[in-house]
């Protein structure tokens, strides 16, 4: 069939949940095994996201093609159990690049070059080539921001133009907003929706369906008023209400009729979905055999979407254990003034990456903790190489061993920049970024977490996000204290047995760094297996202190 696209537009405030409404679309599709792809636009003129700050934009999320892309891409890869590249991923820098390009090449000689049409062609051109390269049946574009944002109106004027262009029923409109309530009047209030389909209106769009976020299934009557002042059919106004968990909101659009609506709206087959991996997710989620509490030591812990791959793969590790994992911040500035004790309360510690020296001592004293207490411990990139740090100290006997990252002029660098960074300047695009290959050590912990046979080859693919490593001149030195490295890059000339991608300490329950981030290509459907291998050291580490506070009772 020719690929259909829906459309998803936001309207009253950004941060509506756009990419949740969108990705749950693409669950319902997925679910009657349709080929799906998804592309966030960015209406911000920053070409990808790798510069932008956690604090104000989320995560970077990191693709199989090193791409450093909006978080929505991740959230997109979760739910629509697919991997996705650089170009899901629109930005305004990219389009404005690619048409001074081609005028500087002389493409459009003897043109005034313009933003309608080049720059809505260089849209359109992107949004079709990335259907078609996917060899999609749907594609699911999501306009980042609002519907009021000056920015977003080449991008809005664009999609206007492919329905004309490729037909009413190859295209569909659905547009996000907030439907607040007051408590005061006890009543939702549509005037901001209304205004926001009024908004929308007026750059020529019509929206076929509408999703109102609100704090619960909001009344028919409201419903109906919507649907009159926007018009749109009152059956093809949709609520995405406040959710215990995220994983319930395909069911719930599907419960409403979000799924009948495409199949009438787009000329679809209709088709009963399979939706049973997010049922029993739900399920477990509520009804757990297990608890664990983590410890979560980073510094982005005011801004918890600056680390939300990590926490879906430890939700996906729970449910993968039917255990509920509870998830504390801990400051890693406060741990460096000597609160390490507060960390013997949880059955799991876990340091995720980042960059730059704040924080790094408290960091440093998590892993020591963990190392010396026998608590579960994962280190996730820069927790990797704090693990590193903390062991050259403390076992090795390398007095003043750090990162040149944190002390440039330490006398033991056993963690140092990439011989390919020396040159790096620039700061966009230039890590070790995408997937590579992890080879891993028959006989360790990490080669049974990943379920690996012996007569398997031990290499899994794994994607990554850095330009500091574990020195290769202190690996033998490290090894011989005992520090296990159970995975290398394989094939690395003159770096020894090849660059670091996972430690691990023998005679621990658990203690795994991981130079990777794996948490990018956790799924619900197939959970990361060092998050899964974590969190059932963890329920373990629970179950062993319940039983010893049992004893003491008697």
């Amino acid at each position: 069939m020719d690929t259909k696209y829906i459309f998803v537009t936001g309207g009253v405030v950004s941060s509506l949940g756009k990419g949740i409404a969108s990705s749950s679309i693409g669950a319902l599709l997925r679910g009657r095994s349709y080929l799906v792809t998804a592309i966030k636009i960015d209406p911000y003129i920053n070409v990808d996201a790798g510069t932008m700050r956690p604090y104000e934009h989320g995560e970077v999320f990191v693709t199989d093609d090193g791409a450093e892309t909006d978080l929505d891409i991740g959230t997109y890869e979760r739910f629509l159990n697919i991997d996705l590249g650089r170009r899901n991923n629109l930005t305004t820098g990219q389009v404005y690049q690619a048409v001074i390009e081609k005028e500087r090449r002389g493409d459009y000689l003897s043109q005034t070059v313009q933003v309608i049409p080049h720059v809505t062609d260089e849209i359109k051109n992107r949004i079709l080539e990335v259907g078609r390269d996917a060899h999609a049946e749907l594609v699911i574009v999501e306009v980042g921001g609002t519907v009021g944002d000056i920015e977003s109106l080449p991008f809005l004027e664009a999609i206007r133009q492919m329905r004309f262009e490729i037909g009413y029923q190859n295209t569909l409109y659905l547009h996000v907003t907030l439907l607040p309530y007051l408590g005061t009047s006890g009543e939702y209030k549509s005037k901001p929706t209304q205004h926001s389909v009024a908004t929308l209106r007026g750059v020529g769009i019509q929206p076929d369906g509408l999703i109102l976020r609100s704090q619960s299934p909001i009344p028919e009557e409201t419903r109906r008023k919507i649907a009159l002042f926007t018009n749109v059919a009152a059956e093809d106004v949709f609520t995405s209400y406040d959710a215990e968990h995220v994983y319930a909101v395909p069911e719930m659009l599907e419960q409403q009729g979000m799924g009948r609506f495409i199949e009438r709206r787009l000329n679809l087959e209709r088709v009963t979905p399979e939706l049973r991996v997010w049922q029993q997710a739900v399920q477990i989620l509520r009804n757990p055999d297990h608890r664990v509490s983590i410890a979560i030591v980073g510094k982005y812990i005011a801004m918890p979407d600056a680390y939300l791959s990590l926490l879906e793969a430890l939700k996906h590790a729970g449910i993968a254990n039917r255990a509920r994992v509870d998830i504390e911040w801990v400051n890693a500035e406060d741990l460096s003034k000597g609160r390490l004790e507060e960390l013997a309360a949880f059955n799991g510690i876990l340091v995720p990456g980042g960059f730059g020296v704040r924080g790094i001592e408290g960091k440093v004293g998590a892993a020591q903790f963990a190392r010396e207490n026998g608590i579960p411990y994962l280190g996730i990139c820069l927790g990797l190489q704090v693990a590193v740090i903390e062991f050259a100290r403390h076992v090795a006997g390398l007095d003043g061993a750090n990162s040149s990252e944190f002390d440039p002029y330490t006398p033991h660098p056993v963690i140092d920049l990439m011989p390919e960074q020396l040159e790096v300047s620039a700061m966009g695009g230039t890590m070790r970024l995408g997937s590579w290959p992890m080879e891993i050590f028959p006989g360790t912990e990490l080669s049974t977490i990943y379920d690996l046979d012996p007569g398997q080859q031990h290499i899994v693919q794994e994607r990554h996000r850095h330009r500091y490593e574990v020195n290769p001149l202190y690996v033998e030195t490290l090894k011989k204290n005992g520090l296990v490295i159970s995975g290398v890059t394989p094939g690395m000339e003159g770096r020894g047995e090849g660059l670091v991608e996972a430690i691990e300490l023998p005679k621990h329950p658990f203690f795994i760094g991981l130079q990777s981030h794996p948490e990018f290509k956790s799924r619900l459907m197939r959970p990361s297996p060092p998050f899964k291998g974590f969190i059932e050291a963890a329920v373990t580490a629970s179950e062993r202190l319940a039983g010893k506070s049992a004893e003491a009772r008697a």
